[in-house]
Formats: C-alpha cells, structure tokens, sequence
C-alpha cells in the first residue's frame, strides 16, 4: 500500500483525486499549499475559503490535511519571472512555471521528504510507463485536458507523480464527489492565475507595474487612441482598446516596450496576425532528449487551440524553428508552445517570436522530405 500526498485546493478535481486513491487502497494525505501572501485582503484572498472547503473534504474523506508555505519560493521562482516577461512585454503563462518550480519540485521535495511514495494533483492528464520512461498523455477529457501546462515536467517529476482523475470526464468528476457528499461538488472551477483570482488583472498588475501612457498607433503610423502601459497588452487582444469607427473591430498586433507604443490592426485575419513561423527558447524534452530533427508533429501556442501540424527543426542547443502546416493567428511571445504526437505531449518552449516564412533563408525541410527522414 503506497503512500500518497494530494495537493489539495479546495476544489472538485483534488478533492476527487484524493478519493479516487483511497478507493484504489493508497494511504492518503492532503496537503493545501499557501503560495500567495503579498496583497491578501478579504476582497482579493481567497486563501481562507479555500482552505475551509479543504479541510471539509478531508474531514469527510477521513484524511490528515497538513498545510505549508511555500510564498517565499513562489516570489522568487514564478512570481519574479513574471514580472520580468511582462517588463519585456511578452505574456508569460505562470501555471506553467509554477507546476514546474513550486508543484513538482518543492511539493515534491517536500512530501519525499515525510516519506511518501507519490505526489499527487488533479490535473487532467495521464501517465504511462514504457521501456523505463514515462510518457505524459492527454487527459481523457478533451475539453479539460491540462497536459499543456505540465509539458516541462522531467522524467524524476513523472516517477513520483500521480494524476487520478487523468481518466475521467469532468461531468463525471462532478457525479463523484456528490454521491461521497464532498462539500465542493458545486464549486465553481477556478479561473485566472492564482494568486490574482477574480480581481481585475489590470489593477493587479499597476501595483508591481506602473501605468505610463502611450499612443496606440496603425501599423503605418497613424495615432489611433491612448494606451495605459504597454505591459496591459497582449497580441491579439480586442477588447478594452477604446477605438471606435466603421468597420471590422481592432486587434493587437505588435508591442514596442522601449517607445511605450502598442500598434494595432483592423480585422481578425489581417495579415500581421496571422504567422507560419514560430521561434521557441528554454526548450524542454519530457523524455530527457530531443526528438530526431526535423521531425514531424502537432503543436499549439495556447491552451485553448486544438493542435495543429508543424515541423520542428532545432537551430541551436536550446533553440528550436517551428514551421506550421498553416498560418496561426496572434502568436504571443511569452507563451508556450507545446508539442504532441498523438496524444502524448512531448515537451514543448517558450515563444520568443513569430515570423513570415519568407523571411526564413535557410532550407525549411518540406512535410515530405521530413516523413522520408522519419522512415528511414
């Protein structure tokens, strides 16, 4: 019988996890991790409500709950990072790096340390040993699947790990925790970052970011309205741009951060959003090496995109070259992309930039003569 620690949130997916392991026979504990502290107000922090639900649930399960700190390491492992990508205008995805540094290695850590056999979460996602390693699979759940955001896991995270409801639908995880009388059945899934919750981004943000005004300018220079930092500002973003006229709505296309202008084009489609060529760095391989390049597969540069097929060919020891099938729209440095064959994630980078594929002088290797390598 194995002994596992959950990390438990205070919602339905954990709260299922660890009952799924206790039907499985494991001996469970929960675990809730505080990894927020700098703001918390009874406006904002949501903390305490979470907690509660945690140890409702437990109790009803019959589990310890034990609880840790780890803000000190979120601030300076996640929380840090993503001030620096936002001051170089970029949109970093902070749950990526936060099951990377804080779940799967101080978590880790942690439990390892008390003596337990696994770690667990409620992801949705699914693992599978083969030939010594493992591989990372997409939750049965298409619609939940969460295999994006662990794509920089290493083999030693993926030997501890343990993901139960990676099986099950989410309609399903639901059922579950009504008919053990969980508390949270009906809770309403999290959405945001963490630590920011239901508060407005912006204003969040304008604490540890200043706003400094700007202009908001055509792609031929034309002032088209007034920005209040170009940290706010994402490509592709559509809304909040406060610019009127006739026809098709206003989109981001290009952030200057040293001239503080965002520049903007009219229409979803339009050209400057629409990129064959992504350029990806802090590239991450879940098996421990990289695929033989050029290799054909499916990627996508955000989580909510169905995967779209594309060649990888590295151009440096921790850069890659990804060249898609068809044009994808607003791809955001600072984001992920990350790679599949089939439904194993295979690992994935951070976008740096996007490109014309025009603008790539070397050789691009065809869809065709990449499959003749494969095969051969």
């Amino acid at each position: 019988m194995d002994s596992v620690i959950v990390g438990m949130s205070g919602g339905v997916d954990s709260s299922v996890a660890a009952a799924k392991l206790l039907e499985q026979g494991h001996r469970v504990t929960g675990l809730f991790m505080k990894n927020w502290e700098e703001d918390d107000t009874e406006e904002y922090c949501s903390a305490a409500e979470d907690l509660a639900d945690a140890t409702e649930v437990c109790k009803t399960l019959g589990i310890e709950l034990r609880t840790v700190n780890f803000s000190h390491e979120y601030w300076n492992n996640v929380f840090q990072h993503f001030l620096g990508e936002y001051r170089a205008g970029r949109t970093p995805n902070p749950d990526v790096v936060c099951n990377k540094e804080i779940k799967f290695k101080e978590f880790l850590r942690w439990a390892l340390d008390l003596g337990a056999d696994y770690i667990a979460t409620g992801h949705y996602a699914r693992l599978q040993r083969r030939n010594r390693h493992y591989l990372l699979r997409k939750g049965r759940d298409s619609n939940k699947d969460q295999s994006y955001f662990l794509h920089t896991l290493d083999q030693e995270a993926l030997r501890y790990a343990n993901f139960p409801i990676g099986e099950m639908h989410k309609d399903r995880v639901r059922a579950m925790a009504l008919d053990l009388g969980l508390p949270v059945h009906d809770k309403k899934d999290s959405t945001g970052i963490c630590f920011i919750g239901e508060r407005r981004f912006n204003d969040f943000l304008s604490r540890f970011l200043p706003a400094r005004k700007g202009q908001i300018k055509s792609l031929d220079g034309e002032v088209m309205g007034e920005h209040m930092g170009c940290y706010y500002y994402t490509i592709g973003q559509r809304h909040g741009l406060g610019i009127g006229g006739e026809g098709e709505a206003w989109y981001v296309a290009q952030k200057d951060v040293k001239r503080n202008v965002v520049y903007v084009v009219q229409g979803h489609n339009h050209e400057a959003l629409m990129h064959r060529v992504v350029l990806a760095e802090e590239m991450h391989w879940i098996s421990g090496m990289p695929p033989v390049l050029p290799t054909l597969c499916r990627a996508k540069t955000r989580y909510r995109q169905e995967e779209q097929p594309c060649v990888i060919s590295m151009i440096g020891p921790n850069f890659s070259r990804v060249v898609f099938d068809e044009p994808q729209w607003a791809v955001t440095p600072g984001q992920s992309i990350v790679f599949y064959n089939e439904d194993i994630c295979i690992g994935g980078g951070i976008i740096r930039s996007a490109q014309d594929l025009s603008l790539i002088h070397i050789s691009e290797p065809t869809r065709l003569e990449s499959k003749s390598r494969l095969a051969s």
